[in-house]
């Protein structure tokens, strides 16, 4: 079975990488780049709307 991934990307530094839900905080929660430690709310990290919907519905 395919684990379930998100597409992310910092909106400060552009880096993109993916995690799996069960890896980051709720959607409403500060969520921290691991390339420049920019803050944000981790839904502003979601890449897509699929990924956005995903983080809401798993996490």
């Amino acid at each position: 079975m395919d684990e379930t991934s998100i597409q992310l990307l910092c909106p400060e530094c552009t880096k993109d990488w993916q995690r799996s839900p069960a890896e980051l905080p709720e959607s409403t929660e500060l969520f921290h780049c691991p390339n420049c430690h920019a803050s944000r709310l981790t839904s502003e990290f979601a890449r897509t709307d699929r990924d956005l919907r995903t983080l809401k519905q798993l996490g």
